[in-house]
């Protein structure tokens, strides 16, 4: 049976055929962006081509990271299937252009959020999922154990970025002088790099630990310990589109809220079970809250039982269970030293 948008129109063959599987249960749908995604059977999932622990594809073509598995967590919420994305590998000139365009409906794209580009670009960056910030990795024959000892090195560093701009201004505050070789791509700047046409490298810390992976040999590098902006990495949504950007949102905060309360992938069969408000809440054993969103009312333990709770995704992808082995730090929940804070599903 065909059931109507709060619009009035009905939905397509596409939805109605979703709805009849068990894949979607839900009353209504407001949301442009939802409509399209029902309708394609697939969430567009703009990431960056290729940054190991966040978003890299093997030789299948098979992807994964911490990027990859946000977006697999809204897929999850909306079709009980975390492999209906159909990931799209973006620079970062062309990342804010395509999203605008409607090739990709989300950036998770190691992407941070800045008034300007809130502003400027008619964006919405809906909620920080990794606190960030700027570092350096230099070759350990600079001998350099901090940034305030960087004078007179030859620093590479992406265009069209945050980042340009953070360079910049530390050389200036500190008055030393640099040499800065700009690339456009992110691959050109670590082969640079890597060919020692830099002695430095400046990017996200995250990313200096992924970049690292990559060198012919990466002994030879230190990242140092300074880190000299805020970078909060969030995924990005179209303005004037906001209940997809509340989808976007809850679904970090479903992941966020599931660890603080101990719930995850290994135990969201015992967690359906409990008798705990808050815990009924997160699964949808009690009230509507997944009816608000436009989404089941299981949603929240469909992203635990496909993809996990935050912590799950941290650490087998960036964390301590990685390649990569970057601690938690400031991505620690609230509760754990970090500022990791979720609101209350209530």
């Amino acid at each position: 049976m065909l059931r109507t948008f709060r619009g009035g129109l009905l939905i397509g063959l596409a939805v109605a055929a979703a709805v009849a599987a068990g894949a979607i249960t839900y009353e209504r749908y407001d949301t442009k962006t939802l409509k399209r995604t029902i309708r394609r059977d697939a969430v567009l999932c703009g990431v960056n081509a290729g940054l190991p622990g966040f978003s890299i594809p093997d030789d299948k073509g098979n992807w994964s990271g911490f990027d990859v598995d946000f977006c697999r967590a809204v897929a999850a919420a909306i079709f009980n299937d975390p492999k209906k994305v159909k990931f799209v590998p973006l620079d970062a000139s062309e990342r804010f252009k395509e999203l605008q365009s409607r090739k990709v409906d989300i950036l998770s794209r190691n992407t941070t959020w800045s008034m300007s580009r809130e502003t400027s670009y008619d964006l919405y960056f809906p909620a920080v999922y990794y606190y960030d910030g700027q570092g350096f990795m230099v070759r350990n024959s600079r001998k350099s154990e901090t940034a305030l000892e960087l004078d007179g090195a030859k620093v590479c560093v992406q265009a069209e970025t945050t980042t340009a701009l953070n360079l910049v201004d530390h050389f200036k505050t500190n008055n030393m002088k640099y040499e800065e070789k700009k690339f456009g791509k992110l691959d050109d700047v670590l082969k640079a790099y890597d060919s020692g046409e830099c002695d430095t490298l400046t990017a996200d810390v995250s990313q200096l630990y992924a970049l690292r992976l990559r060198l012919t040999k990466p002994g030879d590098s230190t990242i140092l310990p300074d880190v000299i902006s805020k970078e909060p990495l969030a995924p990005v949504v179209r303005q004037r589109d906001d209940d997809w950007m509340m989808i976007v949102k809850w679904t970090l905060y479903a992941m966020l809220n599931a660890e603080e309360l101990g719930i995850s992938s290994d135990n969201i069969d015992e967690a359906l079970k409990s008798k705990k408000p808050d815990v009924m809440r997160l699964v949808g054993t009690e009230g509507a809250y997944g009816e608000v969103l436009d989404l089941p009312k299981d949603w929240a333990a469909r992203i635990i039982r496909h993809v996990g709770n935050y912590s799950e995704v941290y650490e087998r992808n960036i964390g301590q269970k990685s390649k990569l082995g970057i601690p938690r730090g400031l991505n620690q929940l609230w509760s754990a030293g970090g500022i990791q804070y979720a609101p209350p599903i209530r």
